[in-house]
C-alpha cells in the first residue's frame, strides 16, 4: 500500500538527511515478511536505552501498534495507520495533545516511524471498489520491521549489559562480606596482623560506589576487592596452619570429657597404687625435692600432693617423657619443664596455649599434661587445640589431670594397653 514512496512533510516541518534515510531504507522491506508487532515491541523496551527515547515515547508507540489490525506486521497488509490525535491520546492513557505531538517526533527521530502527510496534512484512507484500502496517510510502521534485526540486536546487548552490571554487584557484595567477616574474626581473635591498615584500604575502595556505577568501573573495585580478600585470607590461613586447630572438635570434646568419668572407675585402684609405691621411693622423692630446694627452684608439692600424685608417678605413667629431658634424664621439676618444652615444640603446641595452661593449671600440672599428651600422640589430633581445651575445663573446675593420669599408670602396672575409652 504505498509504502515504498518516498514523501515530503506537510506545512512547516523540515525534511532532514537522517529521515529521508529512514525512507530509503523503509523501502527495501521483503514483502513475504512478517513480524509479530507485540515482540518486536518488547524488543524496542529493551533497546530503548540506546535507541534514545523515553517511556513516554513507548507508550505513544504502543497506542500506534493497538490500531495496526493484524497481529504481525507485513508489507501485504499494509503498514500505514491513521488514528486521529483524539483516539491515539485515549489509547495513550489520556496524553495531552501537544506532549502527544512532541513523542511522535521523537519515534520519526528514532527511525522507528515514518510520516507519510496526506496534500492537507489530514491522516486517512481511501478505498477502491472492492472496499480494500488503496491509499493511506498517517503514520508508517515499515521502519519496525527494516531495523527489527538491528533492535533485536541492541535489545540483546542492554540485556547483556544489565546482567553483567547485576553479576558484578553482586560479587562486589560478596567480596565486601567477606571482608568485614574477616575484619571481625581478626580483631575478635587478636590475630596478628595490620587489620587497621586493611579496614582503611577497604573505606578507600568503596567510598566511591554508587547505584549510577558502570560496569567498566565496578569491574576494577571488585578486581581490588578482591585482592584485599585474598591478602586477609592468606593472613587467617597462615594464623590456621600455625595453630593446627583440629578439624575435629567432636573427638577433642570426647578425650576431655571421658578423662573425668574414669575417675570413678579408677578411686579403688588409685588407692592401692599409691600404697604400692616403696619408702624407698618415698625417700628418693623427698632428697630430690630437697635438691631443687638448694637450687632456689621451689616447688608447689602440697598441689600436686593433693591431687594423688608426684615426679615418680608421672614418670611411671609417662615414661616417654624421660627421653627429652636432659641427658635423657628427668630427675627434677626443672628437668621435666625443660623435656616438657622440648615436647611442646614437636607436638607444635603454641607458647599462647601453653601460657594459659601454666596460669591456670600451675607450671607442674601443664607440664604432666604434656607428659600425658604425648604419650597418647597417635590418639589426638591436635596436642595444642587438646590443651586450650583441657585449660577452658579446668577454669571452670570441669576437669582434673588425676583421672587421666592414673588411667596411664594402671595400664603400664597391669601391662596392658589403656582403655581406649580414656582418651577417645
Amino acid at each position: 500500500m504505498n509504502s515504498d514512496i518516498v514523501t515530503t512533510s506537510f506545512g512547516r516541518r523540515r525534511l532532514s538527511i537522517g529521515r529521508l534515510a529512514s525512507q530509503f531504507a523503509s523501502r527495501n522491506i521483503d514483502p513475504a515478511r512478517s513480524i509479530d508487532k507485540w515482540k518486536l515491541f518488547r524488543a524496542t523496551c529493551e533497546a530503548r536505552p540506546l535507541l534514545g527515547i523515553s517511556d513516554r515515547s513507548l507508550a505513544v508507540l504502543n497506542a500506534l501498534l493497538s490500531f495496526y489490525p493484524k497481529a504481525e506486521l507485513s508489507e501485504e497488509n499494509g503498514l500505514v495507520v491513521f488514528p486521529s490525535n483524539q483516539q491515539l491520546s485515549l489509547r495513550a492513557h489520556g496524553m495531552a495533545e501537544q506532549t502527544l505531538r512532541r513523542h511522535l517526533s521523537a519515534l520519526v527521530d528514532a527511525g522507528l516511524i515514518l510520516r507519510k502527510d496526506s496534500p492537507n496534512g489530514k491522516r486517512y484512507a481511501r478505498k477502491d471498489r472492492t472496499g480494500s484500502i488503496s491509499d493511506a496517510y498517517g503514520f508508517s510502521l515499515a521502519p519496525l520491521i527494516a531495523r527489527a534485526d538491528d533492535i533485536q540486536r541492541i535489545a540483546d546487548q542492554v540485556v547483556e549489559e544489565r546482567l553483567q552490571l547485576q553479576r558484578l554487584r553482586e560479587k562486589i557484595s560478596l567480596c565486601r562480606r567477606d571482608i568485614t567477616k574477616f575484619c571481625e574474626i581478626a580483631l575478635a581473635d587478636g590475630i596478628e596482623g595490620d587489620w587497621d591498615a586493611y579496614q582503611k584500604q577497604y573505606y578507600v575502595i568503596t567510598s566511591t560506589l554508587d547505584r549510577k556505577s558502570k560496569a567498566t568501573y565496578l569491574a576494577i573495585v571488585l578486581d581490588d576487592l578482591r585482592n584485599l580478600r585474598d591478602k586477609m585470607a592468606n593472613q587467617l590461613e597462615k594464623h590456621i596452619e600455625k595453630q593446627k586447630i583440629s578439624g575435629n572438635a567432636y573427638q577433642n570434646e570426647r578425650l576431655i570429657q571421658n578423662s573425668e568419668s574414669e575417675s570413678i572407675f579408677e578411686t579403688s585402684d588409685v588407692d592401692k597404687q599409691e600404697s604400692r609405691l616403696t619408702k624407698a621411693q618415698a625417700d628418693t622423692n623427698t632428697a630430690l625435692e630437697k635438691t631443687n630446694v638448694a637450687k632456689d627452684q621451689p616447688i608447689n608439692t602440697t598441689r600436686i600432693r593433693s591431687e594423688g600424685f608426684d615426679l615418680q608417678t608421672i614418670l611411671k605413667a609417662c615414661p616417654e617423657i624421660i627421653l627429652y629431658g636432659p641427658n635423657s634424664e628427668v630427675r627434677s621439676w626443672s628437668d621435666l619443664k625443660q623435656a616438657a618444652n622440648v615436647v611442646r615444640a614437636m607436638l607444635s603446641i603454641s607458647h599462647s596455649a601453653y601460657e594459659a595452661a601454666e596460669k591456670t593449671m600451675g607450671t607442674q600440672h601443664t607440664d604432666a599434661i604434656i607428659a600425658c599428651i604425648l604419650e597418647r600422640a597417635d590418639a589426638i589430633q591436635s596436642a595444642g587445640g587438646y590443651l586450650r581445651s583441657l585449660t577452658e575445663k579446668a577454669q571452670t573446675k570441669q576437669f582434673s589431670i588425676k583421672p587421666m593420669l592414673m588411667a596411664l599408670l594402671k595400664a603400664r602396672t597391669l601391662s596392658t594397653p589403656p582403655v581406649s575409652h580414656a582418651f577417645c
